[in-house]
């Protein structure tokens, strides 16, 4: 689903992701950990377009990034850690605008909004501006519009800060959801009981360089993955 190939980024002198190789399969729901500044995050950004790699090669669902990005983009989605929504408009007119820009039929969005939104409890709220929302709320929204056109692969840094937990457990089951019927998942968290008790795999990236990754067994063994993330981080 998601190749990710000798990928490196640099800004200045800095490298902030050297040479990093991923692959994310179908079915996968794969955490990405390392502290603030490990390179997490413009691992992402490169892979969903804002950033362009000054090496290595991207590739989604078999389409390559550099070759055909807008293609890339149709199947994937994107929610980063802070997002910038229009507040300027209501949720559902939001919601709405995503799902114009995906080509997202009017009875499939109509059907999405209400599921999710009702999942959410968000409903009531699609009427009102996103200037509005609380920040738990906006989350929840760029979460409903990340879902909106059905994408294979769902890109997310840190998704669960700011969510409350009944919401962080929603979130769970519908990244199983995606997983289930084919789809990837790769997100990045600081909350390690979250990614060890979630992910099907785990990489752990320190000063932009792959330090481990694999399946939870492989990564963890016998430990915990906070004493195993907190002995490699040393």
């Amino acid at each position: 689903m998601l190749n990710i190939e000798k990928l490196t980024k640099c800004f200045g002198e800095k490298r902030a992701v050297d040479g990093l190789d991923l692959h994310i399969r179908p079915g996968e729901i794969y955490g990405f950990i390392g502290h603030n500044g490990a390179g997490k995050t413009t691992t992402l950004k490169c892979v969903v377009g804002i950033l362009r790699p000054d090496e290595g090669k991207i590739t989604i669902d078999g389409v390559s990034l550099a070759d055909n990005p807008i293609e890339c983009k149709r199947r994937i989605a994107y929610i980063p850690d802070n997002p910038d929504l229009y507040e300027f408009m209501t949720g559902v007119r939001y919601l709405n605008f995503v799902a114009d820009i995906y080509g997202v039929s009017s009875a499939d969005r109509t059907e999405r909004i209400a599921k999710y939104g009702d999942l959410f409890e968000l409903t009531k709220d699609l009427a009102q501006p996103i200037s509005a929302y609380s920040h738990g709320m906006k989350q929840k929204l760029a979460i409903i519009s990340a879902w909106i056109h059905d994408p294979k692969l769902i890109l997310m840094d840190e998704p669960f800060v700011g969510l409350d937990p009944k919401a962080a457990h929603t979130l769970k089951l519908m990244m199983r959801e995606v997983c289930d019927a084919g789809g990837a998942i790769f997100f990045s968290t600081h909350v390690l009981e979250v990614a060890e008790k979630l992910c099907d795999k785990v990489a752990i990236i320190k000063e932009g360089r792959l330090i481990r990754s694999g399946t939870m067994e492989e990564v963890k063994g016998d430990d915990s993955l906070e004493a195993v993330f907190l002995e490699l981080e040393e």
